[in-house]
C-alpha cells in the first residue's frame, strides 16, 4: 500500500484515525484541468472541537514521553518525507499547481523541519538563575499543549510541516487547518507521514476547511497557541479573535518585498535572479519579488531584458509539460491578479510583456512606468506579476523600499556587499538576501516578518522553542520557608 493510498483517507479526516466529517466532504480540484481527483472530509466546527478535545487527551502522555523517543519520531517522519517523495510530488503537482522543482523544494524542505525539530528534543530546556533567597531558583520551559496550524495553499507541505513539527517535538498535540484547496498535499500528506513514523494517535489530527474551521480553531478552549500562515487581511482577524481569549498567536503573512538593482549590478545574473524571485510558483509565494527598484542608469535595459526573459518562459500543466509556470490555485486568484494588471495599465503603466490568460494559466507579466499608485505595484498582486520603478540615488531607493505598510523580505543586487548591507540597514524587513532574489527558506533560519507582514521572527531553528513552549519559574528549599506572622 502506499503512502497516500485513498482509501485510507478518501473523503473523511483525521482525528484519531481516519473518520467521516461531521461537516461532510468536498472535491480535491486538479487546477490545470479541472479535474476532480479525489475528495477529502471538509472538517466543520464540531469536528475542529473533537479533534481539539482529543488533542488535549493525548498531549500530555506525548509530552511525558522520553525525549529521545519524541526525536526518533521526529527523525523518521524526515525520512518518510525523503523516501515517498515521489508520490507526494505528484499530488504537490497536481493539485497545487506546482512544477516539480518546486515539488521537490518543499519535500526536501519538509524533511529539514523534521531533523531539526528532532534536534529541538535535547536541547536545554531552562536555566539556573541566582537568588535572593536560600533556595535553588530555575526557569523551564513547558510545552503549551495544543497548538492550532492554519496553513496555506501556496506551499503547503512546507507552511503546515514547519509548525507541526517542531511542535509535536517540544510535547505539544497539534491540530492542523489546511487550506481546502491543497488538503492532501498539505494535510493527509503530513497525517500520513507522522502516522507511519510512530506518532500516537490522537496527537495530530488534520482537518481541513474553510473560514468555519479556521474561526473554531482559534476560539476552542483547548488550543493555547495560534500558528497562522496566511493574507494579512485574515490574519488580523485571527489576531483579534485570539487576543480576545488572551492566547498567543504566530502571524506569518504578506507582503509585497522588494528587489534593489544597483547600478554596479551584472544586468544579466540580475534579470534570471529577479525572474526567478517574480515568477516562482506563478508568484503566489509571500516573499515574492513584488517590486523591482531599478537605478534609472540601468532601468530600461533591466525592463527588456526582463520582459524579454518572461517571454520565454513556458507555461502549461506541470503534470503533463515541461513548464516553467503552472496554473494559478483557482479562478477566483486569477481573475484578482487580472484586475490589478489591467487596473495599472488603465493608470498609466505600461505592459512590457504578458499581461494575459488562458484558463487558469496566466503568463509572467512585466510592467514599467509604475508610480506610487499604480496597483499591481502597491498592493501585494500575489501572481506573476513584475513591476518596474527607477530610482535616482540610494536615499529613493531607501524611501521607495521601506515605503508601505508590509516588511517580509528584501534582496539587494550590487557588486559592493559591503554598501548593500549598509543599505539594508535603512530598510525595515525580517529576511534580508544580499546577491539574490526575494524568495528563501532553510529549516534552521528565523522566519518572520515586520509590520503587516506579520508578528515578526516565530519559525526557524531555536526560534521554534519561544514559538512552541510556555516559561516557568520554578524554586526549591532544603527545607519549609519560615514567615514572620
Amino acid at each position: 500500500m502506499s503512502l497516500l493510498d485513498p482509501s485510507l483517507w478518501s473523503g473523511k479526516v483525521g482525528i484519531g484515525g481516519w473518520v467521516s466529517a461531521a461537516g461532510g466532504q468536498r472535491p480535491v480540484v486538479e487546477p490545470a484541468t479541472g479535474d476532480t481527483l479525489e475528495h477529502v472530509g471538509s472538517g466543520s466546527a464540531e469536528d475542529i472541537a473533537r479533534a481539539a478535545e482529543r488533542a488535549a487527551a493525548a498531549q500530555r502522555e506525548w509530552a511525558a514521553t522520553p525525549y529521545v523517543e519524541r526525536a526518533a519520531v521526529l527523525r523518521r517522519a524526515g525520512d518518510l518525507f525523503v523516501k515517498h517523495a515521489d508520490e507526494i510530488h505528484q499530488w504537490l503537482v497536481r493539485e497545487a499547481g506546482s512544477v516539480p522543482g518546486k515539488a521537490a523544494f518543499e519535500t526536501n524542505l519538509a524533511a529539514q523541519e523534521c531533523y531539526e525539530a528532532a534536534a529541538l528534543v535535547s536541547r536545554p530546556f531552562g536555566e539556573l538563575l541566582p537568588s535572593a533567597q536560600p533556595r535553588l531558583s530555575m526557569v523551564r520551559r513547558v510545552p503549551v499543549g495544543v497548538v492550532g496550524v492554519i496553513a496555506p495553499f501556496n506551499a503547503p507541505l512546507v507552511l503546515a510541516t514547519r509548525s507541526v513539527a517542531p511542535a509535536l517535538a517540544l510535547g505539544n498535540a497539534v491540530v492542523l487547518k489546511p487550506d481546502p484547496r491543497t488538503a492532501v498535499c498539505g494535510g493527509v500528506a503530513v497525517m500520513r507521514v507522522f502516522e507511519e513514523a510512530g506518532l500516537p494517535a490522537g496527537v495530530l489530527a488534520v482537518v481541513p476547511g474553510g473560514a468555519e474551521a479556521g474561526h473554531a480553531l482559534v476560539v476552542d478552549p483547548h488550543t493555547r497557541v495560534i500558528s497562522f500562515t496566511g493574507s494579512t487581511a485574515a490574519g488580523r482577524k485571527v489576531g483579534a479573535v485570539a487576543a480576545e481569549r488572551l492566547k498567543r498567536v504566530h502571524l506569518e503573512l504578506g507582503g509585497n518585498s522588494a528587489l534593489i538593482v544597483l547600478p554596479d549590478a551584472d544586468l544579466e545574473r540580475a534579470v534570471t535572479t529577479a525572474a526567478w524571485g517574480a515568477y516562482f510558483h506563478q508568484g503566489q509565494i509571500c516573499m515574492t519579488t513584488g517590486r523591482h527598484l531599478v537605478h534609472a542608469s540601468i532601468a530600461d535595459e533591466y525592463a527588456e531584458r526582463l520582459a524579454h526573459k518572461a517571454e520565454q518562459l513556458t507555461v502549461g500543466n506541470p503534470a503533463t509539460d515541461e513548464v516553467a509556470l503552472g496554473p494559478i490555485i483557482d479562478a477566483a486568484q486569477r481573475d484578482k491578479i487580472h484586475q490589478l494588471v489591467t487596473a495599472s495599465v488603465q493608470g498609466g503603466a505600461r505592459l512590457a510583456a504578458g499581461g494575459t490568460h488562458q484558463d487558469l494559466f496566466y503568463r509572467p507579466t512585466v510592467l514599467t512606468q509604475v508610480t506610487d499608485d499604480t496597483p499591481a505595484y502597491a498592493e501585494e498582486v500575489f501572481g506573476p506579476v513584475a513591476p518596474i520603478r527607477a530610482f535616482a540615488d540610494v536615499d529613493e531607493a531607501v524611501g521607495l523600499a521601506t515605503a508601505g505598510e508590509y516588511g517580509l523580505s528584501l534582496g539587494i543586487i550590487t557588486r559592493d556587499v559591503m554598501h548593500g548591507l549598509h543599505v539594508a540597514e535603512r530598510i525595515p524587513t525580517g529576511l534580508v538576501h544580499i546577491n539574490d532574489q526575494t524568495v528563501n527558506d532553510e529549516a534552521l533560519a528565523p522566519m518572520g516578518g515586520m509590520g503587516a507582514s506579520g508578528t515578526g521572527v516565530r519559525f526557524g531553528g531555536v526560534a521554534n522553542i519561544d514559538a512552541f513552549t510556555e516559561t516557568r519559574w520554578i524554586t526549591v528549599r532544603a527545607q519549609e520557608a519560615s514567615y514572620p506572622i
